[in-house]
């Protein structure tokens, strides 16, 4: 009697043990998709929920709601002490369009946008993301030279890639939304910084001098324009006054000429006192040797205001 009871115990025991293995929960960020005979059916929320044991139906849970994240080219390494962070050699070389080599270090925010597809098209959504994020971000970075990568393609480039992947793992059905792609850290590699960086001094210093250079030419050519001006406004006008005196002895000879065509004597005899009157306005006495050899002493303006009776 005892051990039949003892037998129906342990199987009612068993029996209700098999039941509440249909019991789960599901948190406030998660979904369950329930699944019938190995086929999905259905899904529930957060909260405590039932289905029917196993075989008959199972349940997967998904995180909707919680930022994800996938770091290419280093990994976080948290421990007591605090945060560190590791490169990833083979992971964060790239080379760029014009054959130089560089290092990139880049986060991929996600989450799930459909966890149907994400649960069931997809066997491993981290590497997914890991490989498309790094393959696509290869391709954007060598079609650039390394100039364009460290300064203003950076952002750029994280767009692009972002966008790229979206549209492959939509190809894909994954079920995954990117959030936003960020190139944390982008730099030579440790092996060629200090090339790199003369490279770079050398580069700014050919900036300065041409900076330079323009500052003193924006200088002197003004300058030298305005004596150039200068110049030419002072041989236009004395070009103007030597023809307005050019103008005026021809006008007066020409006047003159035709008042010696009308009376040639009186006219030449004019022009020899008005010549002579010239020559000794400012001399009082001339001294004349004449033909005897006696020095004569010839009183000038007597001469001249004789001359003019």
């Amino acid at each position: 009697m005892w051990k039949k009871i003892t037998v129906w115990i342990v199987l009612i025991v068993i029996i209700l043990i098999f039941l509440g293995t249909g019991v789960y929960q599901v948190g406030p960020s998660e979904v369950a998709l329930i699944k019938t005979f190995g086929k999905y059916t259905h899904s529930t929320g957060p909260g405590m929920h039932y289905h029917l044991p196993y075989p008959i139906q199972s349940h997967v849970i998904v995180d909707v709601e919680t930022i994800r994240k996938e770091e290419i080219g280093f990994r976080t390494i948290e421990s007591r002490s605090g945060v560190s962070y590791r490169t990833i050699p083979e992971e964060s070389l790239m080379l760029t369009g014009d054959g130089n080599i560089i290092s990139v270090e880049v986060a991929v925010q996600y989450k799930i946008k459909d966890p149907v597809k994400f649960a069931f098209n997809i066997i491993n959504g981290k590497n997914i993301v890991r490989f498309t994020t790094e393959s696509v971000l290869r391709e954007r970075v060598a079609v650039r030279n390394i100039d364009d990568v460290l300064t203003v393609e950076r952002d750029k480039i994280a767009i692009e890639t972002a966008e790229e992947v979206q549209k492959i793992l939509d190809e894909y059905e994954s079920g995954i939304l990117i959030n936003k792609v960020y190139l944390q850290e982008v730099a030579p590699p440790d092996q060629v910084v200090e090339a790199f960086d003369d490279v770079n001094n050398a580069k700014q210093d050919k900036e300065r001098f041409i900076n330079e250079a323009n500052r003193y030419a924006n200088d002197i050519v003004p300058k030298a324009e305005g004596e150039a001006e200068q110049i030419l406004r002072k041989a236009e006008a004395y070009a103007k006054e030597k023809i307005l005196e050019a103008e005026g002895e021809t006008n007066r000879f020409l006047s003159v000429l035709k008042e010696y065509e009308i009376a040639p004597d009186i006219t030449m005899k004019r022009l020899l006192i008005e010549k002579l009157e010239e020559v000794f306005s400012n001399t009082k006495n001339v001294f004349v040797l004449d033909d005897s050899g006696a020095l004569k002493l010839l009183d000038v303006n007597e001469l001249i205001g004789g001359g003019t009776k």
